[in-house]
């Protein structure tokens, strides 16, 4: 059981991931133009998916490299689809009607149940803080209590939202498979991004950036202020996610470059001050494109006529607004 739920089953969704990218490759041969670099771009991205954990990590990278050369030069086109008319999407607007929306309201609840399920050898549990029963038991002795995998859970809650979707709406498997496709490839290389900039704050943590970060701000900050202290922890949690596209991939670098010798030594309470600091971070992914998945491609998939900072736009005098309330908070709660 744990063998599966932790290896195997993860492994199963990033396998489905790789057969959508292998066939927006297909598809991709149906081009115009780019033929030939938007079929290899989508086709290494399948082949990373399905058999990443087989390649050497040394030649993953080497074709992530490819990929981000055929992306440069602008090899990587979404070609043309047929589309519906506005008569039939009129209609099927009418027919569906906001129902349209549980699907996606779903991935979001189911993955939220699934984090308080945690699993051992021989049995399923409700977890939630330090409260655990187990749901049911399959025998024996069990060993380490453990939570799910992100991939099951998000795998798991996105395909009760396509069975959802597939019951309201009732698409031919045709229009399925073109409409993945088609958003798929409209987003491009963007999808890569949140991936991307996850594995680089790991390597900015193991490489000692914070450590760093601390040694130049320590030049700067006097030692003991707590106001500028936190004002330097709020607006560099901004600033790294900004760069990096990810809070998360910022707030362990940032955390221990400035967050805990300005502030957390100085006497603030680590759950606030940690808490106020992710927080923080995501006014800088409002205000970011390297934020892809959340501020490009809705861009993309709704054809704004700013491809580009159309999302962003509205999202700046709220970021800028949530920046110095983090920081009164931080002052007031965390001390």
């Amino acid at each position: 059981m744990t063998e599966f739920l932790g290896v195997y089953l993860p492994e199963f969704f990033y396998v489905l991931c790789g057969l959508v990218s292998f066939d927006a490759a297909i598809r991709a041969t149906k081009n115009e133009k780019a033929k030939i670099g938007t079929s290899l771009f989508w086709c290494i991205l399948g082949i990373i998916f399905m058999f990443g954990k087989l390649i050497p990590s040394v030649v993953t990278g080497g074709l992530l490299v490819i990929m981000g050369c055929l992306t440069a030069t602008k090899q990587v086109k979404m070609g043309k689809f047929v589309e519906s008319t506005a008569e039939a999407r009129q209609a099927a607007s009418e027919k569906v009607g906001s129902k349209i929306f549980i699907p996606a309201v779903s991935i979001g609840i189911m993955a939220l149940i699934l984090s308080f399920i945690k699993y051992s050898s021989n049995a399923f549990y409700f977890s939630f803080r330090n409260f655990t029963f187990p749901l049911f038991s399959f025998g024996g002795t069990g060993d380490k209590i453990v939570a799910l995998d992100g991939a099951v859970m998000t795998g798991t809650a996105c395909l009760v939202a396509l069975i959802l979707a597939i019951v309201i709406c009732k698409p031919r498997v045709s229009e399925t498979r073109s409409d993945t496709s088609r958003l798929l490839m409209q987003v491009g290389a963007s999808c890569l991004l949140p991936q991307l900039l996850g594995a680089l704050g790991e390597v900015f943590k193991v490489a000692g950036v914070g450590e760093v970060i601390s040694k130049i701000i320590s030049s700067v900050v006097p030692s003991g202020n707590i106001v500028i202290g936190v004002i330097v922890y709020v607006l560099g949690m901004v600033i790294f996610t900004m760069i990096m596209g990810n809070a998360f991939a910022a707030f362990t670098v940032i955390t221990i470059g400035i967050g805990y010798p300005f502030v957390i030594a100085q006497g603030g309470n680590p759950a606030v001050i940690g808490a106020l600091g992710m927080t923080a971070g995501y006014c800088g992914t409002l205000m970011t494109p390297m934020a892809a998945n959340f501020n490009i491609v809705p861009c993309a998939v709704l054809e704004t006529k700013d491809q580009k900072w159309a999302v962003i736009k509205a999202q700046l005098p709220m970021a800028l607004i949530m920046i110095v309330i983090h920081i009164i908070l931080m002052l007031v709660l965390g001390f």
